[in-house]
Order: structure tokens, then C-alpha cells, then sequence
């Protein structure tokens, strides 16, 4: 038991010789810029954030060393970034190995920085040291400021390169760090930040440091849109954040911490009274989406625990056990902890891999879960019968499954009789089209091409999986054939290599319905095959909303504003030219030809694939728009309708 304490193209021709010559060096922060995805993963939309993200894990290490109490995140006109922090400031010295100033270093040099074993920080998130030197690099240009001593030292920066050494500017009373930078367009793909991809990872980091302040401003529009966020309860409000649209078991967030040597860790976590699991975990501040040691700890420990309590008090009787999801049923729990030298699989940090971490989240779990319990025995029975109850369900489940593969002879490898199958076996190049109705489904089984192209037909509206168990949807009429189509199982027995379709496109009519249907489909995957969506292979087919003649040309338009370019263009200029326009009123309406050349075939096509940037947050829409409490669903209506554009009713 560990000592616990409370805490809070094409190949060229090849030559033939293989020299020296032909290896390139490349100096300073070119590698950054020649392969930037290898540092921020991407230079798309989230490599463009993740700049950010660097910079302000920059100060929140030095909040983890006790020296920063405040940081603001602005973004200005342009699309520039600020960020201020009122930590001790960046060294300004000579830095010994290089004989330049440590400012010039950490910004100039990559795996530069005070968390390499130089007594700067025990604790880091940036323990890579590259993330100043990689902005910098990414830049079209980068100011910083750093309050220091009593004076405001500056240093400029465009693309990596020093435009203007280290001057002093002024003096001041206050230290700390102000970084200023403007993403290159010669990098990026997008510069325009997203105000609320930004806001949610600054709450984030606010639950994670209980007691730091950090305020975000977005200075672009006419009115300046703010927010300041500060946690007292850290983590603890983070789980009553989580939880805000679910109802509780009990009021209760249950808070165990402890630490060992130098590394310490916060478990938070509440049942509610829904069937899915919320477990979110950082290192270092750092999320983790993939898990590792701490969460592995704390699910040994929390199933451990809860067995022996069952038994303790009788309500597992005759050596029974409950699993380890049954005992995650409906739980939402936050894991943060906080380590010397954390071992990341990769720049990204998505899993932790440090062994000593599972050791000390399930001794802590252990001892201060037992106490809990012990102190709180209703809370206790609470919790052991909601984990029978998901015990009971999923062992109905498994009847029900077993019954089904018998009366449908799953065995056998038989497919519903409502799929149409395509003759490709490879599922990297198949694609199955889920489509609402027989009539589309018609259309779309003359209108594909059956080498590659799978129809499967859905008619009403199937079940809504928020608000049911596993054991509900295999005996659904409507959800089975589909589970039975895609091949790879669901919730714990899903298994991604047995899938049979590496594109999964749902196709339902552009209106109100349709958007429904969509919904039920994207919550039903997101809660029990969230592996398809991971991987990108569930996808939006996109029909065309309107059709313009003239003579005997023929056009589609997939909005409004596209109607009315095409209809133009087609006029020629002359308004005495009639263009007749008709809306689709569905995918049925089309006929074979024309569903094939506006929404199947891959030539023209267009499809919006699904992702899954933030599962916390789609976890909370699901639960709004499609759980069992109105209120929520009311309020998020009446907020969002206003951006609902030419909605069709």
C-alpha cells in the first residue's frame, strides 16, 4: 500500500551510387517546418489550435510549480493569439552549453526547456520541450515579453528566425510571460481559431488546476466575448460539469487523492442514472483519450472493491461477481494525475505508460473508496444495485443474442433479407448505404454499382439507444439487421477487424425527419460501435435539395445559394429565359440514374465524413437531444434555433 497524502507522387530515376551527398541536414527549426505534422499532428483546424495549446501548457507548468496564478487566451483581430500568464517569466540569462540567452534558446531550439532534469519543473505537461520552438517555427511572426527583475524584456521572431534580439523595453512590478504569434498560411490549411474549440479546452485545463484562473477573449467581432473560469472544487466540479444534463444516484461526488514520492493523483466520479460509461483521464494535465496505467488502476481497483463490499453486505450472495462494466454502468469519472519523467506513446500524449501510476490510483482507490462506502452505506447499495441491475441486463442481453442467432441463423453467415449485397469482399473497398424507405432504397439498389456498393433498407423510426440497454436492442427489428449486415458485434463484443464495410454512408432525406433519423443512427454508433466513427468510416451522404431545367439540360443544387448561381448561369444573363426549378421532396422521388449521378457515385459525390473530435462533448448532445430529461433538450432548442437556417418543417 502506498504512503498516501491528501492533494488537491511518382519515383524519380535512382541513381546508382548512395553517398554522403544525398543526406540532408536540416538546421534549426526546418525539420518543424518541412513535416509540421509530426509535432502538432496536423495542419488542419486542430494542428492550428494545438498552437495554442502549447503555449498555454507552457504557463500552466508553471502553475504545477507554484508560481502562476493567472492566464488569458486572446484572440485579437487577425487571428493572431495572446497569452499572458503572471508566472516567474522565461530566463532571460545566458543559457551555459550555448552561450545565447535562454529566451533565444527555449524559442529557437527544439527540446530545449526547463523539464529535462534542470530543476526547472518537477511536473510537465511539455515535457518534450518542443512546444515554444514549434510555434515559433509555425509562425508567420512571434513576439514574446517577459517580466523579469523588474524590467519587460522583448524578443521577435518570423518563421523561426530572430528579427530582433533581446531588448530591454521597459521596466515593471509584475513577472511573467506574454506570447504573441500569427499562424502561418504557409503551413496551415485554415487560420481562423474557433473561439469554443478554445473555451473548452481552457475550462478544461481550469477543472484540472484547482484554484488557477484562466480567461479567454475573443476581440474579433464588434462585441468582445469573454469568459473567466476558476474552480475551487477542481476535478469535483468537473464531474458536476459532466454530469449536468444526467440525473444522480446519489448527490454525492465521491474524491479520493494521494500521492507517492513525487507524483500524486485526483480520482473524481458520480453514478448517474444512464447506461453509458464517461471515463476521462489526463496526465500532466495532458487528456489521455486512449487511457493507460492511471485508468487501468483505477478500474482494477473500482471492481475489487465493489465485489468485496457486495459480498460484505450481502448483496452478492454464492461467490457471485459483478464485472468490471457492470460496475462502470452509468459512471462518470475524472482521473488527473501528475508524474516525474510521464512516458507518452508519442508526441500526441494519448496513453499513458508508466507503471508506478496504476499502482498508486488503485491503492488510493482502494483505501479511500472502502472508507467511503463503509461511511456512506446507502450511497453504497445505491451503487452495488445499479451494478446488479446492469448485471441482469447484460446477461438478458446475452439470451436475446443467442436467441436471435438461432432464429436468423447468424451462424451461418446469413444477411438480412433487407441488404442487398455488394460482390466485393475486401472491406477497405466496400461501402454500404443505409437508407430510410423502401422507395429510396429501391432507387438506390438500380441506381448503384453492385461491385462495391451494399444497399441496406431501414423503414420508421428505429429505437432510440439512449434511452434503452444492449439486452433492448438485439431483439430491435430495425437495429439487428443492420448489427447483422455490418458484421463486427456491438458495445463489448464489437470487434472492428469482423467488419465487412470500411465506408458506412447514411443516406436520408435533407429535411426534419431525415436530420432525426440521422441522429438516432450517429447515437447508436457513437454508444455502441464508437470504433467506426474513430476510425472515420461512418459518413453523411449528401442528396441534392433542388433540380433546374431548362430545355433539355438539367442541373442540381445542393442549397439555396447554389440554386440560384446555377440558375443564373443557366438564364445566360437574359431574365426572359425560363428556368424551372423543382425541390426533391425525398430521396424516393429520384429516379435510379439520378441518385447514382448526384449522391452514389464517387466521381461526383459528396459525403461528410463523421469524427469524433471531443467525446465529452458528444457525449453531453446525445444525452440533451435524445435522454430522458426534457428541460435540457427545451433549452438547447430554443438557444440553437436562431442558427437554423431555412430549416424545412
Amino acid at each position: 500500500m502506498p504512503d498516501l497524502v491528501d492533494v488537491t507522387g511518382l519515383t524519380e530515376k535512382i541513381t546508382e551510387e548512395y553517398d554522403a551527398s544525398q543526406i540532408q541536414v536540416l538546421e534549426g527549426l526546418e525539420a518543424v517546418r518541412k513535416r509540421p505534422g509530426m509535432y502538432i499532428g496536423s495542419t488542419s483546424s486542430s494542428g492550428l489550435h494545438h498552437l495554442v495549446y502549447e503555449i498555454v501548457d507552457n504557463a500552466i507548468d508553471e502553475a504545477l510549480a507554484g508560481y502562476c496564478t493567472d492566464i488569458s487566451v486572446i484572440i485579437n483581430k487577425g487571428d493572431t493569439i495572446t497569452v499572458i500568464d503572471n508566472g516567474r517569466g522565461i530566463p532571460v540569462d545566458i543559457q551555459q552549453q550555448t552561450g545565447k540567452s535562454a529566451l533565444e534558446v527555449v524559442y529557437t531550439v527544439l527540446h530545449a526547456g526547463g523539464k529535462f532534469g534542470g530543476g526547472g519543473y518537477k511536473v510537465s505537461g511539455g515535457l518534450h520541450g518542443v512546444g515554444a520552438s514549434v510555434v515559433n517555427a509555425l509562425s508567420e511572426w512571434l513576439e514574446v515579453q517577459v517580466y523579469k527583475g523588474g524590467k519587460i524584456y522583448e524578443m521577435k521572431f518570423s518563421r523561426g528566425e530572430i528579427t530582433e534580439g533581446i531588448t530591454v523595453i521597459g521596466e515593471t512590478d509584475r513577472t511573467g510571460t506574454t506570447v504573441t504569434f500569427k499562424p502561418d498560411p504557409e503551413i496551415f490549411d485554415e487560420t481562423v481559431y474557433d473561439y469554443e474549440i478554445l473555451h473548452k479546452r481552457m475550462r478544461e485545463q481550469a477543472f484540472l488546476n484547482a484554484g488557477l484562473r484562466i480567461k479567454i477573449e475573443d476581440r474579433r467581432g464588434e462585441e468582445i466575448v469573454s469568459d473567466t473560469m476558476h474552480y475551487e472544487g477542481g476535478i469535483r466540479e468537473f464531474v458536476e460539469y459532466l454530469n449536468v444534463n444526467k440525473t444522480p444516484v446519489f448527490d454525492d461526488v465521491i474524491y479520493m487523492s494521494g500521492g507517492r514520492s513525487d507524483s500524486i493523483a485526483e480520482v473524481a466520479f458520480q453514478y448517474n442514472d444512464g447506461y453509458n460509461e464517461m471515463l476521462v483521464s489526463f496526465a500532466n494535465n495532458i487528456h489521455t483519450p486512449e487511457g493507460g496505467m492511471h485508468e487501468t488502476g483505477f478500474k482494477a481497483a473500482l471492481t475489487r472493491v465493489l465485489n468485496a463490499y457486495g459480498a460484505k453486505i450481502g448483496m452478492l450472495k454464492n461467490d457471485d461477481k459483478i464485472s468490471g462494466e457492470d460496475c462502470r454502468e452509468g459512471l462518470t469519472a475524472v482521473i488527473s494525475v501528475k508524474l516525474v519523467n510521464a512516458q507518452f506513446e508519442g508526441q500526441t500524449k494519448a496513453k499513458l505508460g508508466n507503471a508506478e501510476i496504476r499502482s498508486l490510483v488503485d491503492g488510493i482507490v482502494s483505501e479511500q473508496l472502502e472508507i467511503f462506502l463503509e461511511e456512506n452505506p446507502a450511497a453504497g447499495k445505491a451503487i452495488i444495485e445499479k451494478a446488479l441491475t446492469a448485471s441482469r441486463a447484460r446477461e438478458a442481453a446475452r439470451r436475446a443474442r443467442e436467441s436471435v442467432r438461432r432464429k436468423t441463423g447468424l451462424e451461418s453467415g446469413q444477411m438480412p433479407d433487407k441488404l442487398q449485397d455488394c460482390n466485393e469482399r475486401d472491406p477497405a473497398l466496400c461501402e454500404i448505404y443505409i437508407v430510410e424507405g423502401d422507395s429510396a432504397a429501391g432507387s438506390a439498389i438500380q441506381g448503384r454499382d453492385s461491385r462495391f456498393q451494399a444497399i441496406l433498407s431501414m423503414w420508421g423510426k428505429m429505437l432510440n439507444v439512449e434511452k434503452a440497454r444492449a439486452d433492448k436492442i438485439y431483439g430491435n427489428d430495425k437495429l439487428y439487421p443492420m448489427i447483422v449486415a455490418l458484421g463486427a458485434g456491438i458495445g463489448e463484443e464489437f470487434n472492428i477487424d469482423k467488419l465487412r464495410y470500411h465506408k458506412i454512408i447514411i443516406m436520408a432525406d435533407a429535411d426534419v425527419d431525415g436530420a432525426h433519423i440521422r441522429t438516432l443512427l450517429l447515437t447508436f454508433f457513437f454508444r455502441y460501435m464508437r470504433p467506426l466513427i474513430e476510425r472515420g468510416y461512418v459518413y453523411s451522404a449528401v442528396p441534392p435539395l433542388f433540380k433546374l431545367t431548362r430545355g433539355k439540360q438539367q442541373r442540381v443544387a445542393y442549397s439555396e445559394p447554389e440554386r440560384d448561381r446555377i440558375s443564373a448561369e443557366m438564364r445566360g444573363g437574359n431574365p426572359n429565359v425560363k428556368v424551372e426549378i423543382n425541390r426533391f421532396k425525398g430521396l424516393g422521388e429520384m429516379d435510379p440514374h439520378e441518385l447514382w449521378e448526384t449522391t452514389m457515385d464517387p466521381e461526383r459525390r459528396t459525403l461528410r465524413r463523421i469524427t469524433l473530435e471531443d467525446a465529452v462533448l458528444a457525449d453531453q448532445i446525445f444525452t440533451v437531444l435524445m435522454g430522458e430529461e426534457v428541460e435540457p433538450r427545451k433549452s438547447w432548442i430554443e438557444v440553437n434555433a436562431p442558427h437554423a437556417d431555412n430549416l424545412d418543417i
